[in-house]
């Protein structure tokens, strides 16, 4: 008898933009994800966090950057209010794989042991959808990212 794991959160999408740009733009997350990031997101290695009072905070390790193909980060700290396992993100790696495509970049965004089953699954995926269908898209085809705004932050989610 073989058990099957739920499959983790993954979203996937094309950019018209080439894969170097789209790399440029996920490794710099205050312009499209948290305006108030601490640290750097461009080397491996290195750390950053951000915060949003009262009910979400994360520190992020950059393992792997592949440019214009791969950009992992591996989440080493996290508090969230809103679900009853505050350190639900402890462990995962948010994987951003990229791939030309005839129109520009297939981008495949996986939360790497998220799925359906953890508490904050449906929240973060609504927030995931907007910061890379909405804020990551419009850094790259506007110049203005939407970092922060996610709605269910003012609801009291990330």
């Amino acid at each position: 008898m073989s058990t099957t794991s739920p499959p983790d959160l993954a979203i996937e999408f094309v950019l018209a933009r080439d894969p170097s740009s789209v790399f440029d733009a996920i490794v710099h997350p205050r312009e499209w994800w948290m305006a108030d990031i601490d640290g750097s997101a461009d080397t491996v290695g290195t750390e950053f966090s951000y915060e949003v009072p009262g009910v979400h905070a994360a520190t992020m390790r950059v393992t792997e950057l592949v440019h214009g193909r791969r950009v992992v980060w591996r989440v080493v700290k996290s508090r969230m209010t809103f679900v009853d396992d505050p350190e639900e993100w402890v462990g995962t790696d948010l994987a951003f794989e990229l791939r030309p495509d005839a129109t520009g970049t297939q981008i495949r965004f996986t939360h790497v042991g998220l799925t359906a089953e953890d508490e904050c699954y449906d929240v973060c995926s609504r927030a995931w959808r907007h910061y890379l269908s909405e804020s990551l898209h419009g850094l790259l085809t506007t110049g203005r990212g939407a970092p922060s705004s996610n709605p269910d932050e003012r609801r009291g989610h990330s």
